[in-house]
């Protein structure tokens, strides 16, 4: 019998396969953009970008580098140089459900007993041990196969002997546009440790606020976070100190007004994170770039952009008034 010839074992071969020795990582990474239901996923030799949308005002973006894993192949024609990178859209939620197989009572166990405390369950839980085996329970290996475009997202997981394989069904791709964020144009640039950020949203939160003003000076206070509500309102000021702010630089005045329940949809990254890249442009839009420590020396990057409210309030004035005209 004659051997396979190369476009036959090329056909064999899936378009992408990549294991990982934990699930854990990969898991708490991507839980810091659940807001949203749907992903954009992104396959390349670099890693694989994970883009989640809420109404064109957030977005948020996990990249899981290739360095994450044990094994990463991404096997494409010859002739590609021209396509696209392998590309789709799924259910994130589902994937992280998947993802969580192994271990997944202890997790809610654990989880359960965290909310029994109010002080770890409120916005300061660091979760410094984020990336423990005791934390998510879930030390088995991963594989993520990727067979042809089109094809469901296959997620094996094993550990002790036992193997567990989802099939994840994908969707055409539609990604949205990405908000635009100047860097060219940078108003302000802080870089601070995340909890700090995190800490200043905890004391924001009690007066259940709707919104959130964000103020960049070069003088006194240097930084605030401010927010009003029925229950009254609330200013935090970061003074421009080593320790507090290892980078400040600020060109103007910058002060937006942001939907709170929006900031707080990032406190996840917050958490995990040991390092916040604090920017807006002179448009207004805000961008939070988060380092994350993984395990072996490594790190990887969480990236959210928020759109201020009177960017929405303009759009919004604009449809009424077509509205009207038709």
């Amino acid at each position: 019998m004659a051997p396979p010839t190369s476009e036959a074992a090329d056909r064999q071969q899936p378009i992408f396969r990549a294991v990982a020795s934990s699930t854990r990582q990969i898991f708490q990474l991507l839980k810091c953009i659940s807001f949203t239901a749907k992903v954009h996923v992104q396959i390349s030799p670099d890693g694989i970008r994970f883009a989640a949308d809420h109404s064109r005002v957030m977005q948020g973006v996990a990249f899981l580098d290739k360095a994450l894993f044990t094994t990463y192949t991404l096997h494409l024609p010859d002739d590609n140089d021209d396509q696209p990178y392998p590309q789709f859209q799924m259910n994130l939620a589902a994937l992280l459900e998947a993802l969580q197989i192994f271990g997944a009572a202890d997790a809610a166990a654990r989880q359960a007993k965290a909310d029994a405390e109010p002080y770890r369950s409120n916005l300061r839980n660091y979760r410094p041990d984020a990336f423990s085996h005791q934390t998510l329970g879930m030390p088995g290996s991963c594989c993520l196969i990727y067979e042809e475009d089109g094809s469901p997202l296959s997620v094996v997981l094993e550990e002790a002997g036992l193997k567990t394989q989802c099939n994840l069904v994908t969707y055409t791709p539609d990604a949205p546009e990405d908000i635009p964020f100047d860097r060219e144009d940078l108003a302000f640039k802080i870089i601070m440790q995340a909890r700090w950020l995190l800490d200043a949203l905890s004391e924001l939160a009690p007066m259940s606020p709707a919104r959130v003003t964000i103020r960049a000076s070069p003088s006194l206070p240097f930084l605030s976070l401010s927010s009003g509500g029925a229950l009254g309102s609330a200013t935090v000021d970061f003074a421009s100190g080593r320790d507090l702010l290892e980078t400040f630089s600020v060109r103007e005045g910058w002060s937006q007004s942001f939907k709170f329940d929006l900031i707080k949809s990032a406190s996840e990254a917050m958490r995990i994170a040991s390092k916040v890249s604090f920017r807006g442009d002179g448009q207004g839009v805000l961008s939070l770039q988060f380092m994350v420590e993984v395990e072996g020396g490594a790190v990887s990057f969480l990236d959210f952009r928020f759109v201020p409210y009177i960017t929405q309030e303009d759009e919004e004035t604009e449809s009424e008034d077509e509205a009207e005209a038709a």
